[in-house]
């Protein structure tokens, strides 16, 4: 038990992550300066600014006399104040409701109508319920029935779309981007705060839709000692949902730990050059579907073939539980040198391995064949797209250990 604690304390000073420089970072990051680093008053311009400033502070090359690579997108905001009430209850949007992220601009006071979910098994009931007029109506759903809108046919569809406004009920708010923009609006309220008794909502949205929203990705690196042409990668997403109305979501977990992470690791690598070089990219617009890492492996700053291996850093602030390295089950070899790693240094209480997912930036580089892998933190706190993703509860229970398993795995990586 000495030795292995012996063993952790050196493994864990050889070099140490500056937690309150991390702290001051996820700070800044989620700040209301940033308006949660989305597209509305510019907030993800300010943060690629700011985080091309660390780069240049750190000591970070630029490609082409720039640490920035622009494109552009389509986007749907909500820049204006945002209503609800339910009959005389005026609900506290992020709290109790939030906005579908494709809904157009509506307003309007309408009656209610429950789905009768019977329909779906009851043909009496199904004929009866779609007799009736849903225009000027607002139709009530529990989320996990939306699936069954498959089985309605093409005019029964029509007839719930004449609704003025749909209501989907949630267990949990779960906020998103879109990058286009729907007929119908759609209010999402937490199942809690629903009562069956409700019969009028009255609600208020207005909506900003950007066909070509200029934004960019973030990216600088550091010169290899040994191979210079071959490259290390290191990615994460500094994007996170913006601001709706009168709220803005923080993204603390998601993305500001990778973010943070990131800069570290390019500290790191300034103290301790290695012989590759490294790259460091900060994306833009993950949260909107992967576009600026699918920008970037259609437009590289150079070859994707001499990238040696990427690390992709997404939701990086907790640990209680490990974490999952996506790709993991692709390249066994790979794994299985991590696995070493943390058995030496007893570092994480579990690594676990998924095959391919498009569910973050390393999805495109690894469609364009490089050996790429997305890490994610397992167990903790579980804010996730909402408002309460926030640093002060950001636990970063094992961010000095990932931090670890990471440099070592590059020492030794082919």
């Amino acid at each position: 038990m000495v030795y292995s604690f012996t063993l952790l304390f050196f493994a864990l000073t050889g070099f140490s992550q500056d937690l309150d420089r991390v702290r001051k970072n996820l700070q800044k990051l989620c700040s209301p300066e940033f308006n949660g680093r989305g597209y509305v008053k510019k907030g993800d311009s300010l943060a690629s600014a700011w985080i091309a400033q660390e780069f240049e502070k750190i000591g970070l090359q630029r490609f082409e006399n720039s640490y920035f690579q622009n494109f552009s997108t389509s986007i749907n905001t909500f820049p204006k104040e945002i209503q609800c009430s339910l009959d005389n209850k005026k609900l506290i949007l992020g709290k109790d409701f939030i906005i579908s992220a494709d809904s157009p601009s509506a307003f309007g006071k309408v009656r209610i109508v429950l789905l009768d979910t019977l329909l779906f098994s009851d043909k009496d009931r199904r004929k009866k319920f779609f007799e009736q007029d849903f225009r000027k109506k607002a139709l009530v759903y529990p989320i996990r029935w939306s699936k069954k809108f498959a089985e309605l046919s093409r005019s029964e569809m029509e007839k719930l779309e004449q609704a003025s406004v749909w209501i989907s009920l949630h267990p949990k708010l779960t906020a998103s981007v879109s990058v286009w923009q729907d007929k119908i609006p759609e209010i999402q309220i937490l199942q809690s705060v629903w009562k069956p008794t409700y019969k009028q909502i009255n609600f208020h949205i207005r909506n900003k839709f950007i066909e070509k929203y200029n934004t960019r990705n973030v990216i600088g690196y550091l010169r290899g000692t040994i191979q210079p042409d071959s490259f290390v990668v290191f990615t994460a997403h500094y994007d996170h949902l913006g601001s709706m109305g009168n709220i803005y979501f923080p993204g603390a977990n998601d993305n500001a730990s990778g973010i943070t992470m990131l800069l570290e690791l390019a500290h790191y690598y300034q103290q301790n050059p290695a012989k590759y070089s490294v790259a460091f990219i900060a994306f833009a617009a993950e949260e909107a579907g992967l576009i600026g890492s699918q920008f970037y492996t259609q437009n590289p700053l150079f070859p994707l073939a001499q990238i040696k291996v990427l690390l992709n850093l997404d939701l990086v602030g907790t640990g209680d539980e490990g974490i999952t390295i996506v790709n993991g089950a692709i390249f066994e070899k790979d794994f299985e040198i991590l696995q070493k790693i943390n058995e030496k240094y007893q570092l994480l209480p579990k690594i676990a391995k998924r095959g391919k997912a498009a569910n973050s930036d390393h999805y495109f580089f690894s469609e364009k064949g490089v050996k790429a892998f997305f890490i994610y933190t397992m167990g903790g706190i579980k804010a996730y797209h909402d408002i309460d993703d926030k640093p002060e509860t950001l636990p970063l229970t094992k961010y000095k250990e990932l931090f670890k398993l990471i440099t070592e795995y590059i020492k030794v990586c082919e």
